[in-house]
């Protein structure tokens, strides 16, 4: 099967300039929002799975791949959801699913609930349930940074390898290419976010059919976690799973598109 992307272009959103990929062109519309050290390409393999069956349109969240960048930027939870709902309300999109990993999860939850998003549903992948009085989030701000500032300078996949040991040469290589397009400071703004932002006050405002998928291993949402979400809004769908860690897709690529069932109104 040949590939499915279209295209890459900006938009004007927000206040901002906004870069996005385009792949498939037919079908629902499905925005993804990457995580925190995620550009736009790096979640190509995904974009081209839900090309098959979407319209599918990967967003470079502000500060990183080619949206834009600059020492004054608010890089801040609400001013990423701002972002995501602009993206969409200017791009016309109808009955769109939006689709974040991680702290891209965050943003849409935070777009839903506060700044205007109307998506047809709301897919959460594994965010960060870290917050003011929660426990820390797993991951250490210098496994970010460290990296960052090597392939700042030039390093290649091997350098990149003690990072994420598990992945691919094609994986890593891809990262080591993008990962240096990420804005220091909008990094280290987002991991404060994930103590101090509360997103449990976000999850009784949404309205739309919402499904959360976690990761089995990896510790992001423990057991005790997911079960304070499911009091919270019931009507939240869960999955896991069992044999990914956060980084689902380069975990379990196949097990992540399960994980989605019919909830888009297609497989994956």
């Amino acid at each position: 099967m040949g590939s499915t992307f279209r295209y890459g272009a900006n938009i004007h959103a927000n206040g901002i300039r906004q870069h996005y990929l385009r792949y498939g062109g037919s079908g629902r519309p499905v925005v993804i929002v990457p995580g925190i050290t995620s550009p736009a390409p790096t979640w190509g393999f995904v974009a081209e799975r839900f090309g098959r069956n979407f319209d599918t349109y990967v967003l470079d969240v502000r500060g990183r791949g080619l949206s834009e960048t600059s020492g004054s930027l608010d890089y801040g939870l609400d001013a990423m959801a701002a972002d995501a709902a602009a993206f969409a309300a200017e791009l016309g999109l109808k009955d769109y699913a939006l689709v974040g990993h991680s702290m891209g999860a965050r943003i849409g939850l935070r777009a839903v609930s506060r700044h205007g998003a109307e998506p047809g549903c709301l897919v959460m992948v594994d965010p960060p349930v870290s917050g003011p009085g929660r426990r820390p989030y797993p991951a250490q701000l210098p496994w970010y940074v460290d990296s960052i500032r090597l392939m700042a300078r030039g390093a290649d996949l091997e350098a990149m390898r003690p990072f994420c040991p598990t992945w691919t040469d094609e994986q890593l290589r891809l990262r080591a290419e993008w990962l240096h397009t990420c804005d220091e400071r909008a990094i280290v703004t987002a991991y404060e976010g994930f103590q101090t932002d509360d997103i449990h006050g976000d999850l009784p405002r949404v309205r739309c059919p919402s499904l959360l998928i976690a990761a089995g291993r990896g510790n992001v949402i423990l057991p005790e976690e997911e079960a304070e979400i499911r009091d919270i809004n019931p009507a939240i769908g869960i999955v896991r799973v069992e044999n990914a860690g956060h980084m689902i897709p380069w975990d379990d690529e196949d097990g992540f598109y399960r994980a989605f069932g019919d909830f888009l109104g297609k497989p994956v």
